[in-house]
């Protein structure tokens, strides 16, 4: 069982402000999820493998491919504003 010193000091690391009913209910609760934990550690898992991820991950970004870059006047196009041949933003500092 998780006292109520424990649970203040989670309560702390957690940055949560209770009042003493709250320490109640929330003491309670943990008191439960540890409780479940125990019955979890006394599963035989000796015969599961070990996985880092639960659901199917593969890949699903494309591969790098090399490609030509737009020409400066197809790129600059729809630029409100261009300067030798750049993009033209106006100053963040004055």
């Amino acid at each position: 069982m998780i006292d109520r010193d424990e649970v203040r000091h989670i309560a702390k690391l957690a940055r949560l402000e209770l009042t003493e009913a709250e320490l109640g209910q929330l003491q309670g609760h943990l008191a439960a999820i540890l409780d479940y934990m125990q019955i979890l550690r006394e599963l035989d898992t000796s015969k599961v493998a070990e996985t880092a991820q639960i659901t199917p991950r593969q890949n699903v970004t494309r591969p790098d491919e090399v490609e030509s870059s737009l020409p400066p006047e197809q790129a600059l196009a729809n630029s409100p504003q261009q300067e030798d041949g750049l993009f033209r933003v106006p100053p963040l500092f004055e």
